[in-house]
């Protein structure tokens, strides 16, 4: 079991969770510092902090897994039978402050945590079934070393998305890779400069002149661009005041299947 499931620390989760219901997720767990939402294909959490911290505006790389020993162990021996280095992917089950808890650490030390999932009424692991099937949460990774985070991704149950060719030749160096999670989301690596971090975004599978309607009906600044001829559409970050303030949040048209 392997789903997306980042946290984005903010001051302002009313105004968060505003967006991601206009957005056609739905909220599971409302708690005064803590809320989760699910979309239609992975889930994201929303963290109070206060305003001006310098967490305010961020996001933190996470996944939910099923049984945390087993996946430390998958993890664990995938990371040893690919690492070209003394220093492959490791997996440590810890103690986190919200509970039990995986911690991931990749080759150039970026790390991140795998929680445990809880099950659906059901006993399966399916999210909220009011949730727009066509919204999935995409967390991004970037990294320096694009090839060694996708075998990170890779060790830890991520499957590899297959890219149509273009026919203008593949480069030898992999620049950004996707990924699905088995159980819902979507998993990006792209190439940065510096310490690791996470990026958050979203994937439509459906109208997106109609999405864009629904969230310019509903208050919200959008606008539909197109990057790398894939439509995007750029809505203002709930973070900051207006899309001038701050870079907005993205939500790219998912690709077509097959």
């Amino acid at each position: 079991m392997l789903r997306v499931r980042p946290i984005h620390f903010t001051s302002r989760l009313d105004a968060w969770e505003r967006l991601l219901t206009d957005l056609g997720m739905v909220k599971t767990v409302d708690e005064p510092t803590w809320r989760e939402l699910d979309a239609g294909s992975g889930r994201l959490a929303l963290r109070f902090v206060e305003q001006g911290s310098a967490e305010d505006g961020t996001t933190s790389f996470g996944v939910e897994v099923g049984d945390l020993k087993e996946f430390a162990r998958r993890t664990e021996e995938a990371g040893t039978a690919a690492g070209t280095t003394a220093a492959g992917t490791s997996a440590e089950l810890i103690e986190a402050d919200h509970g039990p808890s995986c911690r991931v650490t990749a080759a150039d030390g970026f790390t991140f945590l795998a929680d445990p999932a809880a099950r659906a009424a059901d006993g399966s692991w399916v999210g909220s079934a009011e949730a727009d099937p066509g919204i999935a949460v995409v967390e991004v990774w970037f990294s320096e070393d694009a090839v060694a985070a996708a075998q990170t991704l890779r060790d830890i149950g991520a499957r590899p998305r297959p890219v149509a060719d273009s026919g203008a030749g593949a480069a030898d160096t992999v620049e950004s890779e996707t990924f699905t999670a088995k159980n819902g989301g979507v998993l990006m690596v792209g190439a940065g400069t510096g310490a690791g971090r996470a990026g958050l975004g979203f994937e439509y599978d459906g109208d997106f002149d109609a999405l864009r309607e629904r969230l310019i009906e509903a208050g919200h600044e959008a606008a539909v661009i197109e990057e790398a001829a894939i439509p995007t559409l750029h809505v203002a970050n709930p973070d900051a005041d207006g899309m001038a303030s701050h870079p907005p949040l993205w939500i790219s048209a998912a690709p077509a299947a097959g």
